[in-house]
């Protein structure tokens, strides 16, 4: 039989050998490709660990993430992420935006009035809302109870309930004052006064039966009720008392909003009212709280009555607009509740 031709290398592999050009093995493009996983997993660990967070639970996602989180750690020791975000930056450049003003970079953060934006400053953030531990509860001594009528008989059922426990109880309300009046009080320069003279651990203010009085504007012109303008100056001279109160992050601060009144016209008011509270006393989160009465007395709009340990009790007086007896005593408990969450006594 006739030998067979040998079979044809169409591969060329020997090509290496005719130009004494080195070979590679199977076992060269595995260490390759292993070293170029090490150095991609050094220069993006951070990447590796967020797309094992994103994964769903299961065997695969531990594996990334430990890969990932020990990857990271070398990264972020080693500063080569941060040095690969500089070197390729170019190939996604930000867009150009010219001279057009703004932006964040080199930004010297402002006062409020100085003609920038106002500055946001670490007392905006309540522990809770960064999913931080409270601080350590402090002991309350001094406790100060103000505002107008809406302030009474709360103060003194504050003072029944926290006075046997050692609580320096202070009661100064100002009937027939408001806010947007200063004929009578002007607040801005009483809270100035009141805290000079108490230097209280804590305020409770309950005001504002008495608003809806035209304010002085930016330029000095009367602004009318309710509008947001209004309430803009009305939340601006609640930040003031507020700021004022808090003594630089000393005392807390529990602002009651109004429960919605009998009178129609009355309630535009008190809602425009709580509106401007709510806003007035953002930028102290962390040392003042907003006690909403609205969903304990009025959920649903006014009512003269309402359910209290299963029996339907009265909690407004006459007149529509203040708390009774039974009313006042219902709230205090609940301020009661929010004070023990921030103060021993």
């Amino acid at each position: 039989m006739p030998l067979r031709k040998p079979a044809r290398d169409d591969s060329l592999m020997s090509r290496f050998d005719e130009n004494g050009l080195r070979r590679y093995r199977a076992r060269d493009a595995v260490v390759v490709i292993l070293a170029v996983a090490l150095v991609l997993a050094l220069l993006e660990g951070p990447s590796v660990r967020k797309a094992g967070e994103d994964m769903k639970a299961g065997p695969g996602r531990s594996i990334v993430l430990a890969l990932g989180r020990t990857s990271a750690d070398a990264s972020n020791g080693l500063q080569l992420a941060s040095a690969t975000r500089d070197l390729t930056g170019f190939l996604s450049p930000d867009q150009h935006l010219g001279t057009s003003g703004g932006g964040f970079s080199g930004q010297v953060a402002t006062r409020a009035g100085a003609g920038g934006v106002p500055q946001v400053t670490p007392d905006a953030f309540p522990p809770s809302a960064l999913g931080q531990r409270p601080p350590p509860r402090h002991r309350l001594r001094t406790l100060l109870v103000t505002g107008d009528s809406m302030s009474m008989p709360l103060d003194a059922d504050l003072a029944q309930r926290l006075v046997p426990k050692g609580v320096k109880v202070d009661r100064d309300p100002h009937l027939g004052t408001s806010i947007s009046k200063s004929d009578l009080v002007d607040w801005g320069k009483l809270s100035v006064q009141q805290v000079r003279k108490d230097k209280p651990d804590a305020v409770v203010m309950f005001l504002g039966a008495n608003e809806g009085w035209p304010m002085a504007g930016p330029r000095g012109r009367q602004v009318q009720c309710c509008s947001a303008q209004w309430a803009a100056i009305y939340a601006q001279r609640v930040r003031v008392m507020a700021n004022t109160y808090r003594r630089s992050g000393a005392a807390r601060v529990y602002w009651l909003t109004l429960p919605l009144p009998r009178d129609a016209s009355r309630q535009k008011i008190a809602r425009v009212v709580n509106a401007a509270i709510a806003v007035g006393l953002q930028p102290w989160a962390d040392q003042t709280q907003i006690i909403n009465t609205v969903p304990i007395f009025t959920p649903n709009g006014y009512r003269d009555a309402m359910s209290i340990k299963g029996k339907q009790t009265i909690v407004r007086q006459a007149d529509g607009i203040h708390l009774n007896n039974a009313g006042s005593s219902l709230l205090a408990g609940v301020v009661v509740g929010k004070l023990k969450a921030d103060f021993r006594f």
